[in-house]
């Protein structure tokens, strides 16, 4: 038979359908299957079994599955591979089916939800320390409106901009998944498009009203027509993956672009906020400075770090927070244990309210209100409480009554399933106590038959035993089993096995229908509790969602207070102006690595203002000048996000833009070389950065010819400082940008330090006043292992381009007689042979002083000789 004709072969193929391009999973008892090409995919990704099931069109079916019970870790690695995938469950029993169509009925099945990777919940798939954001934009009217929502915890956020900056307004989001209407130019790969008619303002608008139960959205804030146009475009993904049922979704709040320090995705990409240049967490700004002791606090860290502040109050807000854990160590270490022991109260809300929720999540809330209770006691008997610790303490509290009712309602430990029951404790419903009295009661009842039975049977190894297809039954073995064959033993045969018999009986009969129905009804009175529960929950969803919010900003300050006290971090001053003043800066990543192989970490000074904003960097590679800059750019991140920064002292005047430029790679998929991708980060630069901002730039110009990419940096700089007139770092090795100085009056030189000590050249890692007398190109090559030979041959090339130039101004004067480097290294090496010669030869105690040193100077002028 053709298993396309089958019935049960028309229902997946019309749910494949709908599944669109979902990977399929089909519920079978206690398996998910997959069929046809989905199979392929997960069993390469799953590095599972793929069979065969039949045949369809004549060809056999592929076909692979995974169990029911640990279906979560297949469905985390195939969305970390970047599937999705759509559940189909059977929405009824197989005894409701035969009611329904005689006993050859097919189970009905639906897809219950589409698992994707910006709209999970379970605690197995969700990383702790990181948000999980879903993002949606549209344009209207010529502005970009962005919703963004992390619905693991509900929060969700309406922002617009220009188009042109939308790009970089995403890179701050770091959302996890992209909802676009269809036709999206340029959209990134792995966007998910929807039809345009769901990105209406009108429909956003009607949407959060109905969610929100308001009338009105004037109390959430302001939203423009393009803010509620990507609300409704993002409301309606969450409808359609959820199959009508939404997830947790906390009043909107609207962002303004000018509240946060903006950065674009290079400077991101560039400084290593969240990840390192390799892809992880570890090397990066993040993995650095975190010692938050909640999930959410780190996901808070990972927020401030994305979008630091420009609001000054709000800057000293947290300031103030910090310094007051970073000053009483004692009460700091007593909050960050009682943070430590808290659940994550945000997450087990989302599950709650999502419909995903267990016991266990209700247990959580308990728990970690229980625990903010705790905490806010704890704080409250200090009379020196900052401002912001202030407003956060009545959301720890007013609990009470929801705390006491769970704690009364629920065992100590609940467990993660709620199908067997078992969760609600003892004491809190008497029917249900009386249930589980008789059920237990019925259970000894059927040990003491038992015991009976034995008696009467003189079989000692007799046993009652039970499982779900059976129920209780009587097992006996098989050389036993004629004592209950006999007509009157009051036994009934019900099934026989290789080594044993099984029976019934009238007394287990009673007794087994009587742990079912006490059984049954036990299991419906926890139900009907544990929805009731659920039931509360959702309605204090928004103050709890305020618990959890205040646990995170309390983590994070004890967090940031914690590592300041580790590595003798400062209090920043923010202030207003165009001042920039570090004292001693370092490099919080760099420093970090040294000290784990106990070497120091070299600080710096960096001053800019108004008259010397621009500072004009040269010296060696390897001699610091990048670490230079992304320090005192990280140290006004740090600063602006609300943190102690790694310095001595830290006077800042707001930054509004921080621009990277620092080091580039091919973006080859795109079509950009090293040197497009610098010279498209650079006009960025030259094109956004206002007064207000700060930039750091590296060997602008370098990916190309020496000409060109001196006319590039010179051209640059004086931007920078002409038009831009921003605060910026600007590292380079050509020598020539020095002489800007003469018509920059607000450029400054200087240098990282090095010095050559007998052939070895040594990085002292030092910023100092003055220009670079050069950048030792040769001696760190020869550092890096470049052969003798090769080194010998560009310092002759070297003396004839600067002789060139000193003599004509032309660079490559002078190189015309330079010889090939094939005979000039094979002069270099005759004379070195002859010079060893002669050296061996040498009888050192026949000679006088005077012959001594006429040789001495003989031998140096043929040493020096050029090949």
């Amino acid at each position: 038979m053709n298993p396309g004709a089958t019935p049960m072969m028309a229902q997946y193929l019309a749910l494949r359908e709908e599944a669109g391009d979902c990977l399929l999973f089909y519920r079978m008892g206690d398996f998910f299957e997959l069929f046809f090409d989905d199979a392929k995919i997960a069993s390469q990704i799953l590095d599972i079994a793929l069979t065969t099931r039949g045949e369809h069109n004549g060809v056999a079916i592929p076909m692979c599955g995974v169990p029911v019970h640990s279906a979560e870790s297949y469905l985390a690695r195939l969305i970390k591979a970047g599937c999705r995938v759509a559940i189909a469950e059977q929405v009824e029993t197989p005894a409701e089916a035969k009611k329904r169509g005689g006993s050859k009925a097919l189970v009905a099945r639906d897809i219950v939800r589409f698992v994707t990777a910006g709209t999970l919940t379970e605690e197995a798939l969700l990383e702790p320390r990181r948000a999980n954001v879903l993002a949606a934009a549209c344009e209207v009217r010529g502005v970009a409106g962005i919703a963004a929502c992390d619905i693991s915890t509900g929060r969700m956020e309406l922002e617009e901009c220009p188009p042109e900056h939308l790009s970089a307004v995403l890179a701050r989001l770091g959302a996890i998944e992209l909802v676009l209407p269809d036709g999206w130019e340029g959209a990134p790969e792995g966007a998910i498009s929807r039809s345009g008619h769901e990105f209406s303002s009108e429909g956003g608008e009607a949407r959060l009203k109905l969610i929100h139960g308001v009338a009105t959205l004037d109390g959430f804030g302001s939203f423009t027509r393009a803010m509620l146009a990507a609300a409704g475009g993002l409301i309606a993904y969450l409808d359609h993956v959820g199959r009508g049922k939404l997830p947790l979704l906390l009043p909107p709040a609207s962002r303004s672009g000018e509240a946060t320090l903006a950065m674009d995705g290079a400077t991101r990409a560039s400084l290593e906020i969240l990840e390192s240049s390799t892809g992880g967490r570890k090397g990066s700004l993040i993995d650095a400075l975190d010692r938050c002791v909640t999930g959410a606090g780190a996901r808070q860290l990972a927020e401030d770090l994305s979008a630091p502040l420009t609001d000054r109050a709000a800057i000293a807000e947290r300031l103030e927070l910090v310094e007051w854990f970073h000053e009483n160590a004692l009460l700091r270490e007593d909050v960050r244990a009682a943070l430590r022991a808290l659940p994550d109260v945000g997450r087990a809300l989302g599950r709650v309210v999502a419909g995903r929720g267990s016991p266990r999540d209700l247990g959580q809330l308990r728990d970690g209100l229980s625990g903010a209770r705790m905490v806010a006691d704890r704080l409250a008997r200090r009379d020196d409480l900052p401002m912001l610790l202030k407003a956060l303490l009545p959301d720890l509290g007013g609990h009470g009554a929801l705390v006491d009712h769970f704690e009364r309602a629920l065992v100590p430990a609940p467990p993660t399933e709620r199908g067997q029951g078992g969760y609600i404790a003892a004491g809190y419903d008497a029917a249900l106590d009386e249930l589980r009295r008789i059920a237990g009661n019925a259970r000894r009842a059927i040990a003491a038959l038992e015991a009976k039975y034995r008696e009467q049977t003189g079989v000692a190894a007799l046993k009652i035993k039970h499982n779900n297809v059976l129920g209780y039954f009587i097992e006996v073995p098989q050389r036993h089993a004629d004592k209950l064959l006999e007509p009157d033993s009051g036994f009934s045969h019900r099934q026989t096995m290789a080594g044993a018999m099984r029976f019934n009986a009238l007394a287990l009969h009673e007794e087994a229908s009587r742990i079912a129905e006490a059984g049954v009804h036990a299991l419906a009175a926890e139900d009907a509790h544990f929805e009731e529960l659920v039931s509360e929950a959702m309605a204090a969803r928004h103050k709890i969602a305020r618990t959890a919010a205040a646990l995170a900003r309390i983590d994070v300050a004890a967090g940031q207070a914690e590592r300041a006290a580790e590595g003798g971090w400062a209090r920043p001053q923010v202030v207003e102006g165009f001042s920039l003043d570090i004292e001693g800066g370092r490099h919080p990543v760099v420093e970090a690595a040294l000290a784990n192989q106990g070497e120091p970490f070299v600080a710096n000074d960096c001053r800019l203002g108004t008259h010397d904003r621009l500072w004009l960097i040269g010296g060696p590679n390897m001699g610091g000048k990048s670490t230079f800059l992304r320090q005192s750019a990280l140290i006004v991140l740090l600063a602006q996000a609300g943190g102690f920064v790694p310095a001595k002292a830290a006077r800042i005047g707001m930054v509004d833009r921080l621009f990277s430029r620092v080091g580039a790679s091919d973006n080859l998929a795109r079509g950009r070389s090293t040197f497009m991708v610098e010279m498209v980060e650079t006009a960025a630069i030259l094109s956004q950065a206002t007064e207000r901002s700060f930039v750091i730039l590296d060997e602008v110009g370098r990916g190309t010819s020496t000409y060109d990419g001196l006319a590039l940096a010179w051209a640059v700089a004086e931007a920078v400082h002409e038009t831009n007139r921003c605060r910026c770092l600007f590292a380079t090795h050509y020598h020539e940008l020095a002489r800007l100085a003469e018509t920059c009056e607000a450029l400054s030189l200087h240098h990282v330090r090095a010095r050559e000590w007998k052939g070895d050249l040594l990085l002292l890692h030092e910023v100092a006043e003055g220009p670079a007398d050069r950048s030792y190109g040769l001696a760190v090559a020869r550092l890096a292992g470049i052969p003798p030979k090769v080194i010998s041959r560009a310092k002759a090339v070297l003396d004839k381009l600067e002789k060139g130039r000193a003599e004509t101004g032309g660079l490559a004067a002078g190189l015309g007689d330079l010889p090939l480097f094939a005979a000039a290294a094979e002069a270099h090496e005759d004379a070195c042979d002859a010079l060893r010669d002669r050296l061996r030869t040498l009888d050192a105690d026949a000679l006088t002083p005077r012959e001594a040193l006429e040789l001495l100077y003989e031998l140096k002028r043929e040493a020096c000789t050029d090949p």
